[in-house]
């Protein structure tokens, strides 16, 4: 009877995501402001058919990772997604500096999508934008305007995502057809503009790093390009059909995403005169669009950007409230964030908390800000390490195991190998992604802020009863999930699923 309590605690999250929206969140969410301003930096890094290739390489790679997410969806259909997996696999103390650092990526992709909404209005209406300036802060000037725009912004979504997640997921959806219209209207259309010509895209590689370390370069942005692939196990709780079909839709939004980023890089690529400087200065797909179809070429790409932004910030604040929600009920974070709005069932607390973060990031000016979202790329590939870690944990090549699963064990191995690399070519200094100083003293004060934030939690962590954790967490007893794990294996019994 107590573990019935225990889990009536859980709260009630309404069931009212259908499939389509949950594409919708995944493949918005991949799909943010970056699919549109850097096809010309990533052009002129490693040329066109190199970057294309990185690209469609990095999103086989993530389909690698996400089978892990898929099958542990399947048996954990819990909010929290990396957070409730991470705890499965490693325990308490594991699950909190990993969802910390998890949390810490989303909130970075809602506040630049909120400032990139700033810098779209920055270039179609420069004038109106460049009044009211503060200050300079690594050489980007701050202005009052900028920072009103991207706040108030963030404050409809945040009503958006307190409305509920049926609100939420159907406007994203609808922001989703928007945005695939708008961009097959771009790209269909971009063979009757008059700069069209495949010679454009010489020299197809950057002739100078050569075709491999080209492709690397584009391969390594991967965990950047594609986050958001991964919102769809933070929503599971939410779903209104079965959770293997998670699998499915993850491999289907990260396959949309992959053409669509395709789809822009030859778009942009074969639009650009052999003379890349055309505005090779600020914004290369905006300025072909430009000279190609005048102003309403602009302003259709205009509608993709602004769909791009407003499918990020749903898709990551949806998302980010979710795995903070989890963490609250479970009492690992404050459970002030486990409290759910009385009408609309949705964690408000966790939602006004994130946006009240965010709205610090438009006061930093963009420079500065680049710098914290180039680390939030680490968080996100420690979350992918972590949940292919945990995959390959839980599932078994032994027959007689009740958790046997060859080809997830298998495919969670390969997911595990793949994230490490992207955690290397992210960390080490001199690879071809590795990130630069600033981002590396962002990383090292959140991982100190989270430090602290341990220390405090640490009493209550240890006291926390393990049995009513995992039902908080994973909605299965202590002795439901070593059942699972462990079942017919009777001679690991000592090296048992530990909390």
């Amino acid at each position: 009877m107590s573990q019935n309590n225990k889990q009536i605690d859980r709260g009630d999250l309404k069931q009212n995501l259908s499939e389509k929206f949950v594409w919708a969140i995944a493949y918005g969410s991949c799909i943010g402001w970056g699919a549109f301003i850097l096809p010309g930096d990533w052009i002129g890094q490693s040329g066109p058919i190199s970057a294309a290739i990185g690209i469609v390489i990095g999103a086989l790679l993530m389909i690698l990772i996400a089978v892990s997410y898929g099958a542990l969806v399947e048996r954990f259909p819990v909010s929290g997604g990396a957070f409730a997996f991470s705890f499965l696999g490693f325990g308490r103390y594991v699950s909190f500096f990993s969802s910390w650092f998890l949390t810490f990526g989303y909130i970075c992709v809602v506040a630049l999508n909120a400032t990139a909404f700033s810098l779209l209005i920055k270039f179609l209406l420069p004038d109106v934008l460049e009044t009211g300036k503060l200050y300079t802060i690594a050489g980007w000037d701050v202005y009052i305007t900028e920072i009103l725009i991207a706040s108030l912004l963030l404050i409809v979504f945040m009503f958006i995502a307190i409305k509920g997640a049926s609100v939420s997921g159907s406007l994203q959806y609808y922001f989703c057809v928007a945005m695939v219209i708008t961009i097959l209207l771009l790209f269909f259309g971009s063979f009757f503009g008059g700069n069209f010509s495949l010679e454009n895209l010489q020299p197809l590689t950057n002739e100078k790093e050569g075709w491999l370390t080209s492709i690397v370069m584009i391969v390594a942005v991967a965990p950047w390009a594609y986050v958001g692939f991964d919102n769809i196990p933070q929503t599971a709780e939410e779903f209104d059909f079965s959770p293997n079909k998670t699998f499915k839709l993850i491999v289907y939004s990260l396959l949309a995403a992959a053409f669509t980023y395709v789809l822009m890089i030859l778009y942009t690529g074969w639009l650009s005169t052999n003379a890349k400087s055309l505005n090779g200065n600020l914004w290369l797909t905006g300025a072909v669009t430009q000279e190609a179809f005048g102003y309403i070429g602009l302003a259709v790409l205009a509608i993709a950007i602004m769909m791009g932004i407003f499918t990020g910030l749903n898709g990551f604040l949806m998302s980010s409230s979710r795995l903070l929600f989890s963490m609250g009920r479970s009492g690992i974070m404050p459970s002030v964030f486990s409290k759910l709005h009385k009408k609309y069932k949705t964690p408000y607390v966790a939602i006004i908390f994130l946006v009240a973060v965010t709205l610090i990031a438009p006061w930093l000016g963009r420079t500065a800000l680049t710098w914290i979202v180039d680390m939030s790329s680490t968080g996100v590939s420690i979350a992918y390490f972590i949940t292919c870690l945990s995959a390959a944990k839980l599932f078994s090549y032994n027959k007689a195991s009740n958790t046997y699963g060859p080809i997830y064990k298998t495919f969670a191995i390969l997911g595990t190998i793949v994230s490490f690399i992207f955690l290397l070519l992210l960390l080490v200094p001199g690879s071809p992604a590795s990130l630069s100083l600033p981002s590396y003293i962002a990383l090292g004060g959140w991982l100190v802020i989270g430090l602290i934030f341990f220390a405090v939690r640490y009493p209550k962590l240890k006291l926390m009863d393990n049995d009513k954790l995992s039902l908080l967490i994973l909605n299965r007893s202590e002795d439901d999930v070593d059942a699972m794990v462990n079942e017919n294996e009777p001679e690991n019994k000592d090296n048992q699923h530990t909390f």
